[in-house]
């Protein structure tokens, strides 16, 4: 009896060893690791610092490229409230910044460059809604169309559908939704968006708007007759579709 006394208390004094041993190395893994997050933060708190200040030096001059201040302040607050998805986020916005400011300068750039950018617009603004929020995107674009790297197509003309149905969307709306869906077939592009509004974003939305004011005079300024911009609202659903002719624009292009 007396030995086996002895044998389970130096048992557990055993697993109390391995119990402090564990939970002591637990200790300093956790430690380690929270000391990592901190730097990872600064860095990206850093980073966001340094993209603020390069935003803040922006100037767009082109009636086309005076977009929305609130486009990027929203985008950077989107990124600093999902650490998780940090990086990508960053990777994205560094797409879309290099395009506002080397490639909107050009009168023209492909689709496909536009679209590259589009797409990459709406992945920065999906950060800010709850992963369960109805929303579809849908792009078939066809990258054997023979226009598909072609200059003709003007710069930033997707911006301001996009930056407006996450605008304008009622995000707290049970049956809200968002719906992009871009097309290129036969030399003919077409965008269409379709979101729930809410009624005080709507009227906001009449009264101001600089951007849909824009988006008019710069698509009526190039492409004159060959484009349709048709918008709707009906029961709280707002419809916005873009289509251009980019075949019959670029062949007055070439013959003009």
């Amino acid at each position: 009896m007396e030995g086996n006394y002895y044998m389970i208390h130096d048992y557990l004094i055993f697993i109390g060893v391995f119990a402090i041993f564990f939970f002591l190395t637990l200790g300093i893994y956790l430690f380690n690791q929270n000391q990592q997050l901190k730097k990872r933060n600064n860095k990206l708190f850093e980073t966001n610092r340094l993209i603020e200040q390069r935003l803040n030096e922006v100037q767009l001059e082109h009636i086309g490229t005076k977009l929305n201040p609130h486009l990027f302040k929203n985008i950077l607050n989107s990124v600093q409230s999902h650490a998780y998805q940090t990086y990508m986020s960053l990777d994205k916005l560094a797409n879309v910044l290099d395009y506002i400011l080397y490639e909107s300068n050009n009168k023209y750039v492909s689709p496909k460059e536009e679209l590259t950018f589009a797409l990459s617009l709406i992945e920065i603004n999906k950060i800010k809604i709850n992963p369960l929020f109805d929303f579809r995107i849908k792009s078939k674009i066809n990258t054997t169309d023979p226009l598909y790297e072609e200059k003709v197509f003007a710069p930033l003309i997707s911006v301001d559908l996009i930056e407006n149905a996450f605008k304008h969307t009622d995000f707290l709306a049970q049956d809200s939704f968002i719906s992009i869906n871009m097309e290129l077939e036969n030399k003919i592009f077409s965008m269409k968006v379709i979101n729930k509004a809410s009624l005080k974003n709507t009227l906001q939305k009449e009264k101001s708007g600089f951007g849909s004011q824009s988006l008019d005079q710069r698509l009526k300024m190039i492409y004159n007759n060959h484009y349709k911009l048709e918008k709707s609202s009906k029961n709280g659903i707002f419809t916005a579709q873009l289509t251009i002719n980019l075949g019959d624009f670029y062949d007055k292009m070439r013959y003009s």
